[in-house]
């Protein structure tokens, strides 16, 4: 089964909900849960539509990120943060899951940033992933820094069950079974959101997304919404 979305809203939900089969929920990055929206995005999606749940940036990343001046309702410190195994983190990530288990997500984003992964990084981020508990999968999205010291980032994968976040037109999966790829446009750069995909592009992505038992392809580019649901309607 492939399930096609976009990382966020990027059309009114009901436009979400009727043309796509999955949606990521960005609003969780920046800043924690509002369990208010959380229940009501939950009575507002379909019975078999799938969410997915970005990890909140106080977890992943580190304190003087400037995204961080987003989260209003949470102050980070040097205890949080950067994927790092202390038991304020491990706290957080539990208060995390609790406000967002209501959506019964089908995966937990983590995503680091590009200048994440030195090895002491990359040792903290295994012994984070190993103690953390989840009725939900976990994947991760490890990007620029991190694939420099790629030895260790197979490790995480091949011993702790996380799955590969990857964008399948730069990268293969590292890990098996339960497949996540988000597109973030293509060209030089990791990230080129204003790129828009052309039917040669999403042919190519079909060809290495049709043999998986089940994956998700979810487009974070400007035209997401219209990329999606092309690829939906033409190769799906």
């Amino acid at each position: 089964m492939i399930f096609v979305g976009t990382c966020g809203f990027p059309k009114s939900r009901e436009q979400i909900f009727s043309t796509m089969n999955a949606v990521e929920l960005q609003e969780t990055f920046y800043d924690m849960p509002d369990f208010k929206k959380i229940n009501r995005l939950k009575s507002e999606a379909p019975p078999n539509f799938k969410l997915s749940v970005k990890v909140f940036q106080g977890i992943t990343h580190h304190p003087g990120s400037p995204t961080m001046k987003k989260a209003i309702h949470f102050h980070s410190d040097e205890s949080t943060g950067g994927l790092k195994p202390t038991s304020q983190n491990l706290e957080l990530w539990n208060s995390f899951i609790k406000e967002t288990a209501v959506l019964a997500p089908a995966l937990y984003v983590f995503q680091t940033p590009p200048s994440y992964g030195s090895e002491e990084q990359l040792r903290d981020a295994y012994e984070f992933f190993k103690n953390i508990k989840s009725d939900a999968k976990i994947g991760w999205e490890p990007r620029g820094k991190a694939y420099e010291n790629s030895g260790m980032v197979v490790r995480i994968f091949d011993d702790l069950g996380i799955v590969h976040i990857v964008d399948p037109l730069r990268r293969s999966p590292i890990s098996r079974g339960l497949q996540y790829f988000r597109l973030h446009g293509k060209g030089n750069r990791e990230t080129n959101y204003s790129y828009n995909y052309t039917d040669k592009d999403l042919y190519e992505l079909y060809l290495k997304v049709r043999d998986f038992s089940e994956a998700f392809i979810m487009f974070n580019n400007i035209n997401m919404f219209e990329n999606a649901k092309v690829f939906m309607e033409k190769f799906l």
